[in-house]
C-alpha cells in the first residue's frame, strides 16, 4: 500500500506543487492521476520514487516510512518500483534486449540465462517477441514505449509509475500501449499520470484529480472531470 500522508512539497524559488495531500493507493489498484499541467501529478509520482523528499507530511510504501530520515534503502525501493516515460528515456546506441536487460543487470547479479529467459517474457508480453536485436532507431514511437514498459515490468517490480505514457503517440497507438496496461491489472500498483480524457473516461478507473497542489476529487470508478 502507498499512503501519502499531509504531504506538502514546496521547491526552493517558493512554488508549491503539493499542499497537504493525503490519499492511499491498495495493493494492485489501477489509479488514474488526472490534472492541469502543472498541477503536482509528476510531483507526487516522484515522491512515491524518492527522487525528492517532501518538504512536509509522511509517505510510506509497504508500511516504511520512505521519508523518515533514518531511511537507507532507496535502491532496495526502486527495485520494487518501474517508471514509463513520456519520451521513453531508451538508449540508442544499445539493442532493444540491452535496454530492457539493463533494468535487470542494475537490481543484481542475476545469472545470464534468467536474464535472458526474464527479457524474452517482458517482449512478449508488450508485444515485441523477436526484436531483440533491434536498435531503437529502427522502431515506431508506439513500439519504444512498448520497450519502455517492457523494462519497467521487468525484475517482478510491483509498482508501475507511468507519466504521460501516451503523450507522444496517436490515438490508435494511444489505446494499443494502455492494453499492455491493462494486463498487468491485478498484478500490479499501476499509476497513471495523463491528460488523454478518452482512455480515462472508457476505462472507469479509480480518478484522482489533482489541482493546484491538491487532491480536489477522488472517485472510485471516474472520469475525466477537471
Amino acid at each position: 500500500m502507498i499512503v501519502f500522508d499531509d504531504i506538502s512539497k514546496k521547491f526552493p524559488l517558493g512554488n508549491t506543487a503539493l499542499n497537504d495531500v493525503s490519499f492511499e493507493i491498495a495493493d494492485n489498484e489501477f489509479v488514474f492521476l488526472v490534472g492541469p499541467s502543472g498541477a503536482g501529478k509528476t510531483t507526487i509520482l516522484k515522491l512515491i520514487s524518492r527522487e525528492f523528499a517532501p518538504s512536509s507530511g509522511r509517505v510510506t510504501i509497504d508500511n516504511l516510512d520512505i521519508t523518515d530520515k533514518k531511511f537507507k534503502d532507496t535502491d532496495k525501493l526502486r527495485q520494487k518500483i518501474g517508471i514509463v516515460f513520456q519520451d521513453f528515456k531508451i538508449l540508442p546506441d544499445k539493442t532493444i534486449y540491452e535496454n530492457v536487460a539493463l533494468s535487470l543487470k542494475v537490481m543484481d547479479d542475476r545469472q545470464k540465462h534468467h536474464i535472458k529467459k526474464e527479457v524474452k517474457e517482458a517482449l512478449a508480453l508488450v508485444g515485441l517477441s523477436g526484436k531483440e536485436k533491434v536498435f531503437p532507431l529502427q522502431l515506431s514511437a508506439g513500439e519504444l514505449q512498448r520497450v519502455a514498459i517492457a523494462r519497467a515490468i521487468i525484475g517482478d517490480r510491483n509498482i508501475i509509475l507511468a507519466d504521460e505514457p501516451t503523450g507522444n503517440l496517436d490515438p490508435k497507438t494511444s489505446w494499443e500501449i494502455i492494453k499492455i496496461f491493462k494486463k498487468l491489472e491485478g498484478k500490479k500498483t499501476i499509476i497513471i499520470a495523463t491528460h488523454n480524457s478518452d482512455i480515462v473516461n472508457s476505462l472507469q478507473k479509480r480518478v484522482i484529480l489533482v489541482k493546484d497542489g491538491k487532491i480536489a476529487k477522488d472517485v472510485r470508478k471516474g472520469g475525466y472531470d477537471l
